[in-house]
């Protein structure tokens, strides 16, 4: 998708990604070895009452679920970071997740010429309609080679 193409408002959907106990528990022994991400057992008799992902697992499962729907083939080519992230409710083996990204702004940087910034809005809900991560995020876009009077 091009730059140009983007308006604010405009909604994009991705899922259903289907989450496995394995690949939860590979994340979470690689990259936040927490108890209640790596230990099935103690999970279980805990608060959560059983295995949750790690939240930065669901911000990864978020990303790719937004390339596959917008980024992937876009002139998108980094990202400055997040302005908010929130994980509301615990993502559990055996759930599927939907991603909903909302274009908020758009605009070309005015200290960089030839740089497009989108702000947008991530939802991730699960099969239930829960809610379990949101997000706004800010991508950059090598726009140095178009036409942006629609920008």
């Amino acid at each position: 998708m091009k730059f140009a193409d983007f308006k604010p408002g405009q909604v994009f959907e991705q899922g259903p990604r289907h989450v496995t106990q394995e690949e939860i528990l590979a994340f979470a022994n690689a990259y936040d070895p927490q108890w209640f991400h790596i230990n099935p057992e103690k999970a279980a008799e805990s608060h959560w009452s059983g295995l949750i992902a790690s939240g930065w697992h669901t911000c990864g499962m978020a990303m790719k679920m937004a390339v596959d729907a917008v980024l992937g083939e876009s002139e998108s080519f980094a990202s400055p970071g997040l302005d908010y992230v929130k994980w509301l409710k615990p993502v559990r083996p055996g759930d599927d997740l939907f991603w909903k990204g909302i274009i908020k702004a758009k605009r070309e940087s005015n200290s960089r010429p030839g740089i497009g910034i989108i702000l947008w809005s991530w939802e991730v809900t699960n099969q239930n309609g829960d809610v379990v991560l949101e997000l706004d995020a800010t991508n950059l876009f090598d726009i140095s080679g178009q036409d942006n009077d629609e920008a």
